[in-house]
């Protein structure tokens, strides 16, 4: 049973409702010094990925290509008009919430926590995992930080950000179902450069959820999909020409 899976999607829909009901109670100086608190557990999350990096020449390359590839097709900018049809969907089921955001702030912070909760390293290689093993317990690491970082950003972006489990689910429920035919054709080296590069991407969204710099996270996606193959090809190919 995909119980990691659940727990994570569970974790968002509680934060995201409890975020409602308590918005209005909680101080904007509490909520903004915990979201840096959010963002702070995001950048060490990824650093903590990044150091097991095999092959640092593999994983920046498909960091940079999958970068330019998601830049290419406009994929953030996808990702940006998917978060408003959930936006204008939740605003139809609850023609009473509102938002206390600008809209282009409003739709970057959104797609902020889209890519936290359904594209960070954690959660793709936690489902791979748990779909190999059974070892749930990367998942439920996630899914303490999402429970309370949904609470806190549905203060500010509304019952959306509840909405946000149900691709979430969708994403990592495949992941968990293909684990048995992805995992047997990987190897250490692969899996740690996997972690690496996603651990690229949580880096880069924890400054975004500080709002120090707003680095292109949604874009950086492909670069999950490249590096594993990539980093096959380095070991393989390149570093035995090397010597």
């Amino acid at each position: 049973m995909p119980f990691g899976v659940l727990i994570n999607s569970a974790a968002i829909i509680l934060g995201g409702t409890l975020g409602l009901f308590v918005k209005d109670k909680l101080k904007l100086e509490f909520k903004e010094k915990l979201n840096l608190i959010f963002g702070l557990c995001s950048m060490g999350m990824g650093v903590s990925s990044i150091v097991l990096m095999e092959n640092m020449p593999a994983v920046v390359f498909s960091i940079i290509i999958g970068t330019a590839l998601g830049l290419a097709v406009h994929l953030g900018e996808r990702i940006r008009q998917g978060a408003g049809l959930m936006q204008r969907a939740v605003s139809r089921l609850l023609p009473s919430a509102s938002r206390t955001l600008p809209e282009q702030e409003f739709t970057d912070t959104l797609v902020t926590v889209i890519v936290l909760f359904c594209a960070s390293g954690t959660g793709i290689y936690g489902s791979i995992v748990s779909g190999m093993t059974g070892d749930h317990s990367i998942l439920i690491a996630k899914s303490i930080l999402d429970l309370f970082t949904a609470l806190i950003f549905s203060c500010t972006l509304g019952a959306v950000v509840a909405l946000i489990a149900v691709p979430q689910i969708v994403i990592f429920l495949a992941l968990y179902l293909a684990a048995g035919l992805l995992y047997p054709m990987t190897t250490p080296d692969m899996i740690h450069d996997f972690m690496a590069a996603g651990g690229f991407i949580m880096l880069a969204t924890g400054f975004r959820m500080i709002h120090l710099k707003m680095f292109p996270t949604a874009d950086m996606i492909p670069a999950m999909v490249l590096v594993m193959p990539v980093s096959w090809f380095w070991s393989t190919w390149i570093l035995p020409l090397l010597g």
